[in-house]
């Protein structure tokens, strides 16, 4: 007696009735761009008449894959207990339904720098590919960034856009964005224009920034005064101290570009209580456009970056690099808001 033929249906009867290969019918439920629109629409239809459903544990097993992709938050110091960066945070949901849409779970993990987590996740086998948010101190973070590229783990992280050939990226033009604020500052007639972050290796998006900053000033044919730049990391209290720093050295200044919108609230703080008017008396230019950033008094000026785009993006990126192809870096423009500290 011939061997009776299950009635529920597969992938394989799909894939029999719109023509197609059975990966290709994975890969379509997935919702893989690598599938045609018009041959993704035509095998969905196909599912639906069937009322197929996809078994995500059997396909998991069948393919060694978790159809889960981690997003990693790295500890970073803020004035709260979150110790997640509040730009960050605003990525989160787009993230979310664009992990939806590409058929994947999406696992949310906390990250210390000094722990094995670029161990963890590839001996684990816990997500198919990571996203990693925050990193501090860039210099130490890229040892590890190897690591994962030497395992084989497919990553995507947001940060400066590099060809370092270092897993894929996602970041802002952040040389662009700099250029716009020192547009910006010099068009108000400032040219003692004095800037905050640390624009070296340890920080690359910082560097590009103020390296913005100034091919604004040389094309305007305005000097920049090196005793102007302070270090400083992303949070209130380092952008607080740098201005601290700058006053009490008798720092002249009337414009002020911060690498990130927190150190901005930092050094504004400094300013007032040295008091001094913003942006009467120094105007002062952000980056990130964090929620503080429009309840300041004044309301800070920043360079807006697209977090529906960049979740997108990431998500896209390491979907592709789940499914082997190799996305190129993205860099996605930078847009100044004008508000109060800039326009009192």
């Amino acid at each position: 007696m011939g061997r009776t033929r299950s009635t529920k249906p597969t992938s394989f009867d799909i894939a029999y009735l719109a023509g197609v290969s059975q990966p290709t019918v994975s890969r379509a439920l997935r919702g893989s761009k690598s599938v045609s629109l018009a041959t993704r629409q035509r095998i969905e239809a196909i599912a639906r008449d069937l009322h197929y459903s996809v078994d995500k544990n059997a396909s998991s097993l069948r393919s060694q894959r978790s159809n889960t992709i981690a997003l990693l938050f790295f500890e970073e110091q803020t004035p709260d207990d979150t110790k997640i960066n509040p730009f960050y945070l605003a990525m989160l949901a787009s993230i979310t339904a664009r992990c939806a849409a590409q058929g994947y779970d999406l696992l949310i993990s906390f990250q210390r720098m000094e722990d094995d987590w670029h161990v963890r996740y590839q001996d684990s086998h816990r997500a198919d590919g990571l996203i990693l948010l925050g990193y501090g101190d860039y210099t130490l973070y890229e040892s590890r960034l190897d690591q994962l590229v030497r395992q084989g783990t497919q990553f995507v992280r947001w940060g400066s856009v590099q060809d370092d050939g270092i897993g894929g990226t996602v970041g802002s033009d952040n040389a662009g964005g700099g250029r716009l604020a020192g547009e910006h500052l010099l068009a108000l007639g400032r040219r003692r224009i004095a800037f905050i972050g640390q624009p070296d290796e340890h920080y690359p998006e910082f560097a590009m920034r103020y390296h913005g900053l100034l091919a604004a000033l040389a094309e305007a044919g305005v000097a920049h005064d090196a005793a102007l730049t302070r270090n400083a990391v992303s949070f209130e209290e380092s952008g607080y101290a740098a201005a601290r720093s700058l006053l009490d050295a008798g720092a002249a200044f009337d414009g002020l570009f911060a690498a990130s919108d927190l150190i901005a609230i930092g050094a504004m703080r400094a300013l007032t209580e040295a008091g001094l008017t913003v942006p009467g008396d120094v105007a002062v230019v952000g980056f990130d456009d964090i929620l503080a950033a429009r309840h300041t008094n004044p309301p800070l000026t920043t360079l807006v970056q697209d977090m529906q785009a960049a979740g997108n993006l990431l998500v896209d990126t390491v979907v592709a690099r789940i499914e082997g192809r190799e996305p190129p870096p993205t860099v996605i423009p930078a847009r100044l808001v004008v508000r109060g500290s800039t326009a009192g």
